[in-house]
Parts: C-alpha cells; sequence; structure tokens
C-alpha cells in the first residue's frame, strides 16, 4: 500500500494539535528543530528539560531511559529527532519539507 501525504496548512496547524517541543539550551538538534518548525509556521511550546524535572522525566521514560532532545510531543504521540532529521519531522508534522 502506497502512503500519502498531505500538506496541512501551517495557518491550520496549531488547531489540529498541540506540539511542545523538550531541548536544552546547548543542544545544536534543538536549534535545528524550532528553526525547521518556525520555518513552516508551525506553533510549539518549548520546555527546557534541564529546568524542569518533570519534563526530563518524561523524555527519559518515552525514550526507554534515554535522554534524546529534541523530543517532540505531537497531540499525544512522541517523537525524537536526535539527531536532527528533517525528511523524519517534516513527516512526522506532514508539513512540506522545504519552506
Amino acid at each position: 500500500m502506497s502512503r500519502e501525504c498531505t500538506w496541512v496548512h501551517p495557518i491550520l496547524w496549531h488547531s489540529m494539535a498541540e506540539i511542545t517541543v523538550y531541548t536544552t539550551g546547548w543542544c545544536p538538534d534543538c536549534w535545528r528543530a524550532k528553526k525547521f518548525l518556525k520555518e513552516r509556521g508551525v506553533a510549539f511550546h518549548e520546555v527546557n528539560i534541564e529546568e524542569d524535572v518533570a519534563a526530563e522525566e518524561l523524555v527519559l521514560r518515552v525514550n526507554d531511559g534515554r535522554r534524546k532532545i529534541p523530543t517532540l510531543k505531537i497531540g499525544e504521540r512522541y517523537v525524537t529527532c536526535s539527531p536532527f532529521n528533517a525528511h523524519k519531522l517534516a513527516e512526522a508534522l506532514n508539513v512540506p519539507l522545504n519552506p
């Protein structure tokens, strides 16, 4: 079965799924992921896991004990983007690879 991707207009995206990006201040992959989202007009909430113990525990739990950042919560599912992979993130969010 072929898998077909459809593009979601950035203005409509926010109403479809809430996005939280779990990051640290020093992480280059986090910077890339946030830039990717901003360039496509995707709204997100950022949580620095070095400043929020509960967020760090969540990242560890959803990544089988690994501290993988950035970890994105998209609606009710989690996606890890470490190392940063634009193709994987575009597919997970159903947005265009190139803005």
